[in-house]
């Protein structure tokens, strides 16, 4: 086999091609599923053995040669085609080049940075906490007794070391408390608490395993003019829906049980999907859980170092996906992490 004559005839052919067009015909004469230069090295199979070691490094070496060869041609033609149009006046090196395509926050996002940019507004600030947590500040300080069912592995991801992942973001209600403390506690304490959260949940329509929820947490004294009450829970709250879902919105407050408050409330809203008369993603309820809530357990006070004599407040968590869902009427949490551009792309770029 005569590759030494190959060689030379493919290089003379590349040098030859006097426009884009024929260069590109070279390329697939070349390089083509039936092209010549592969099937040179496809050949290598079909040698005796102790021929294809050598046969199949110069076939490698002349492929790469002929490689370069194209792109040195290419090159030269884009140069030419540069020239050309500098030459003929229809290039103006002083205009903006074209943008890169910007990309979209993440709905959730979008809503978080909203509510974070809302508490802020009302004195709260940001706090955060460990994705991995003790069963003492999941469970334990937050007066979850020790035979709770959500302890158990149906609702929670266990670690091998005895820890495990985060079920809600209340536990950084006891560390913001314990931390407060030893830094000399000054009342009011108002904190916001963002993240992602786990819970070994069956994944459906309005249920997922990973998810993420916004804590609040409010502490003033029991007592006097700055006392905490209900009413200020609730005027919170209700300022809170107005802004993030952009619209007035009916609510109900039930009583609702959280071993960490006492009372504890149950916030509704009135589905916007089928408008209260009862959907699939109401379960026919009309009515969407948004927003557990209550006045902060005593017990909880003290395991973050205050007298629940001198000191109340409140506490409140949503579920940052519900919210994007009432807010853009999204019908499937499982969209959020679904991987589908074509879902992201739905939403306005948002610069932040």
């Amino acid at each position: 086999m005569d590759t030494a004559a190959q060689r030379d005839g493919w290089l003379a052919a590349i040098a030859a091609a006097a426009d884009a067009a024929a260069l590109t015909a070279v390329e697939a004469r070349l390089f083509g599923p039936k092209g010549e230069v592969v099937e040179l090295v496809r050949s290598v199979t079909s040698l005796p053995k102790e021929q294809r070691p050598a046969f199949g490094k110069a076939a490698n070496l002349l492929k790469q040669e002929v490689e370069q060869a194209l792109a040195q041609k290419r090159e030269t033609f884009a140069q030419q085609a540069m020239q050309q149009e500098l030459a003929a006046g229809g290039f103006d090196p002083t205009e903006t080049g074209a943008r890169p395509k910007r990309g979209v926050l993440h709905p959730i996002t979008v809503v978080q940075n909203e509510l974070v940019d809302l508490f802020t507004s009302l004195g709260f600030r940001w706090e955060d906490g460990p994705e991995v947590e003790s069963e003492y500040f999941n469970f334990d300080a937050l007066n979850i007794p020790g035979d709770h069912p959500a302890r158990e592995s149906q609702d929670t991801f266990w670690l091998t070391d005895k820890n495990l992942l985060r079920t809600h973001t209340s536990p950084v209600q006891v560390r913001t408390l314990q931390r407060a403390v030893k830094q000399g506690f000054q009342p009011p304490l108002k904190v916001i608490v963002p993240g992602r959260v786990f819970r070994s949940e069956t994944v459906d329509k309005t249920h997922e395993h990973t998810f993420y929820q916004m804590e609040g947490l409010v502490v003033d004294r029991a007592h006097g003019e700055h006392g905490i009450s209900v009413a200020n829970l609730i005027h919170t709250m209700k300022t809170c829906l107005r802004v993030i879902l952009e619209r007035d919105v009916q609510v109900r407050l039930r009583p609702g049980f959280f071993p960490f408050v006492e009372p504890g409330f149950e916030l509704d809203v009135n589905c916007p999907f089928c408008s209260g008369k009862g959907c699939s993603v109401c379960k026919q309820s009309g009515w969407i859980e948004i927003l557990p809530c209550g006045m902060v357990h005593p017990n909880v006070l003290q395991k973050g170092g205050l007298d629940p004599e001198e000191y109340t407040g409140f506490a409140f968590g949503m579920g940052l996906q519900r919210v994007v869902m009432l807010r853009y009427g999204i019908d499937d949490i499982r969209q959020f992490t679904g991987g589908d551009l074509r879902f992201l792309q739905q939403f306005p770029e948002v610069s932040r």
